[in-house]
């Protein structure tokens, strides 16, 4: 069984159901390492000032906003503690929806099983999940992982709840953006 990568709850009203969420994939992919083809050894990236060329460890990197191309604010750990997320530890519902209502462009920014925390918490969580199923609805939901608030669809998956990421609006390019040069798209006529 996956390990819980997240603790939190599912929150709508008065209603809340803790939660634990685990991935919903497992990667089978075959990881090649780079080797120096003399010797064997491991080929290793370092991490190198672009103005002195010096080596840096991790504990020397920080982080900078980009302005501009030559202009960086630096932000510090003090800085993003200090900026709490509204749904650091709660999956807020925020509309239930019809469950063929969203756009499947929207898909695809992760996708999670939420799992009832404890055995107290199987009840609530059971009930959420057979609501969602009896009347064919998803929950359009808000929460915050890895420092970063998401968008989400709680939906019933057999006997679990999943989490599936989705796009912000903003996130997703008009489909008038790619399209191709104006043509003619006329049948032709067959010869006799």
């Amino acid at each position: 069984m996956p390990r819980a990568m997240w603790n939190g709850a599912i929150s709508f009203g008065l209603v809340t159901v803790p939660i634990t969420l685990e991935p919903v994939t497992e990667s089978h992919d075959v990881h090649f390492r780079q080797v120096h083809l003399e010797d064997g050894g491991r080929v290793r990236y370092q991490k190198r000032c672009e103005i002195d060329g010096q080596v840096l460890t991790e504990d020397e990197i920080g982080k900078a906003y980009e302005v501009t191309k030559d202009q960086l604010i630096p932000i510090t750990e003090d800085d993003l503690s200090g900026m709490p997320l509204p749904t650091a530890r709660a999956v807020e519902v925020v509309a239930f929806i019809d469950a063929d209502s969203v756009d499947p462009v929207a898909f695809g920014a992760g996708d999670y099983y939420a799992r009832p925390k404890g055995e107290v918490d199987t009840k609530p969580y059971t009930l959420l999940r057979e609501a969602l199923s009896r009347t064919d609805k998803v929950a359009v939901v808000k929460y915050a992982l890895r420092g970063r608030e998401r968008l989400g669809l709680l939906r019933p998956v057999g006997e679990a709840l999943s989490i599936q990421g989705l796009h912000w609006d903003d996130e997703i390019r008009s489909p008038n953006s790619p399209r191709p040069r104006p043509t003619s798209a006329r049948r032709r006529s067959r010869a006799r």
